[in-house]
């Protein structure tokens, strides 16, 4: 038996020597989870018309304000709340824990969302709740992600950590997709007014059956491999220390390569459709199914990024996305601008390549820059705050360039910008990450 002193200096390679079906496992029920937290999300994106005219109507100033500040806190200040209260929880009782956490308080606040009264029903309340519970949804959102991160980057083998890292990604498209779909479905089939006053409910209120069997699937984990050996650590006391200067610039690169990703995905997901049936003014039909077949090539570009960067690194898999997000943005938004759906999909498609290199990229980093004992916390914290700085309000400037400058490729700009400040930052600080110790510190 190794002593305590020898068992310290074992590396994860040791650590992460798991059964086949225990990793299979450990991926099916990170992804079942990840995808329901992301299907709540795309839901209420894809209803937000009919939430705000039943929660927020137009006659009464005040429950208008407070529709903008629904939006406004979800965006900005539930996550990195989320991240401050859930990042540390993941470092002190483990990210299993977590991940129960957020799954099981997603799919009750999305019950209840789908639950809550109209204002025509309880007046005010009903805004003043919706706001309540999207504050709550942004915030297990907030600490899903990177509990995710952890948890199945501490769980794959070091040859695979970057393959398994695009489950979280890969799922989380698939979410935006499904979700996307079911709504579609139910307004090809019921009628405007039933879908307002009760069809959208039907996906909301179904989440909870979701959010049971994720529970019921992540209560049988065990938690990471690393987390058990954090433990031990502790109880013996000889967790390596980590330089105040290594944990900045941690932080400071993961809010690089965090916000570039954020932005990019936020384009990609949530500001394509809008640009093409808005300023470009093509028919929603069309523009939806260049955008969801897009979709649908961007989910199986995941695993395949993950592949590529287990076998070639992580740094050139994402400086291809940083560089490719500074080149195509312009000729992307020109091909979108035609209004033709099949040039649309093309600019599309290109542009989820590049987003899927920042995305694998940005999950396999949260685990591999941070030491263990910090993990959780500077990953959501680092991961957030990007997010909040620079992704959630990517739409939003975006809309405003094309309103304030009359120029439709306006919107690639902000990308570009982004694209360029992160890859300056990145750049001489980001060392080659693929054989990383993640069980150290």
């Amino acid at each position: 038996m190794p002593t305590d002193s020898q068992a310290a200096l074992r590396s994860d390679t040791e650590l992460l020597d798991l059964p086949r079906r225990d990793r299979t496992r450990r991926l099916a029920a990170v992804g079942i989870g990840n995808f329901m937290e992301w299907f709540d999300f795309a839901i209420y994106g894809y209803f937000t018309a009919i939430i705000g005219a039943q929660f927020f109507p137009a006659n009464d100033p005040s429950a208008a304000t407070l529709s903008g500040l629904a939006v406004f806190a979800v965006g900005f200040i539930s996550r990195p709340v989320g991240a401050l209260f859930l990042g540390p929880l993941g470092d002190r009782l483990g990210r299993k824990t977590v991940l129960v956490l957020t799954v099981l308080s997603m799919g009750i606040v999305t019950t209840l969302i789908g639950l809550t009264p109209s204002y025509e029903t309880i007046g005010i309340a009903a805004p003043i709740i919706v706001v309540a519970l999207r504050l709550v949804q942004g915030m297990m959102v907030g600490g899903e992600w990177t509990s995710a991160a952890a948890y199945i980057g501490e769980s794959a083998p070091k040859s695979k950590r970057a393959l398994f890292a695009s489950v979280v990604t890969a799922t989380a498209g698939l979410a935006f997709l499904v979700g996307t779909l079911v709504a579609a479905l139910l307004t090809a089939v019921m009628d405007e007014t039933a879908l307002a006053t009760w069809g959208w409910r039907i996906p909301f209120v179904f989440s909870l059956v979701m959010a049971v069997v994720a529970v019921w699937i992540r209560l049988k984990l065990e938690d990471t491999p690393v987390y058990q050996e954090l433990e031990r650590k502790r109880e013996t006391g000889t967790i390596e220390v980590t330089p105040a200067g290594q944990k900045g610039r941690a932080f400071l690169m993961t809010l690089a390569f965090s916000g570039i990703f954020g932005v990019g995905l936020y384009y990609f997901v949530t500001y394509a459709n809008n640009h093409l049936t808005g300023p470009v003014e093509m028919e929603r039909l069309p523009a939806l199914l260049a955008t969801g077949a897009a979709m649908v090539v961007y989910v199986a570009f995941n695993p395949l990024v993950g592949v590529w960067s287990d076998r070639v690194g992580r740094r050139p898999v994402l400086y291809t996305g940083i560089v490719g997000l500074i080149v195509w943005p312009l000729p992307a938004f020109m091909l979108m601008n035609t209004g033709n759906p099949f040039f649309a999909f093309l600019a599309l498609v290109v542009f989820s390549f590049f987003v899927a290199c920042c995305a694998v990229m940005n999950n396999v980093l949260l685990v591999e820059v941070f030491p263990a004992s910090i993990r959780s916390a500077g990953s959501a914290i680092g991961y957030n705050v990007a997010y909040a700085l620079l992704a959630g309000p990517g739409p939003l400037i975006a809309a405003a360039l094309v309103a304030g400058t009359g120029m439709l490729t306006s919107p690639a700009f902000y990308v570009i910008a982004v694209a360029v400040v992160a890859l300056v930052i990145l750049a001489p600080l980001l060392k080659e990450t693929r054989h990383a110790d993640i069980s150290h510190g």
